[in-house]
């Protein structure tokens, strides 16, 4: 007769892609205040320490960096403006990208989860970023 259709476990991808993203982002994001995880034993190379030590001089960009993993990460937990965490955590992504392949290359694993992890969420979420990739938007009149 009508047997209802066995519901995919697929259909909990995106909350638990999410939610592991958001869990990676507020933890690592919280270790840079708290440094609770502790450092490798392996030495960073030259080029990846001077890199850290520039962004540690500058004195904002590395709470910047952390503060914006928290609430990045906090978000996609909370499953609270998910679009909005998603665009503010690209530019890290981007980041932890390029830091690894041009500085340690060690990390790239991880780096490719990370980027394939924030891909599929934006795919997911794509029709919240549609109104952004409009060639010639116009502001809303008063």
């Amino acid at each position: 007769m009508n047997e209802p259709k066995p519901k995919s476990p697929l259909r909990h991808l995106t909350t638990g892609v999410r939610s592991l993203m958001g869990l990676a982002f507020l933890v690592f994001g919280l270790n840079g205040f708290l440094h609770f995880i502790p450092q490798p034993k392996d030495a960073m190379s030259a080029g990846a320490l001077d890199f850290f030590n520039a962004l540690v001089k500058t004195g904002y960009m590395i709470p910047l960096i952390f503060s914006t993993q928290t609430l990045a990460g906090a978000l996609l937990l909370l499953n609270l403006f998910v679009p909005l965490a998603l665009a503010l955590i690209a530019p890290v992504v981007v980041n932890i990208v390029a830091f690894h392949l041009q500085l340690a290359p060690s990390g790239i694993p991880v780096a490719a989860v990370v980027l394939v992890l924030e891909l599929y969420l934006a795919w997911a979420y794509r029709q919240a970023f549609a109104p952004m990739l409009v060639m010639r938007a116009s502001p809303h009149a008063q």
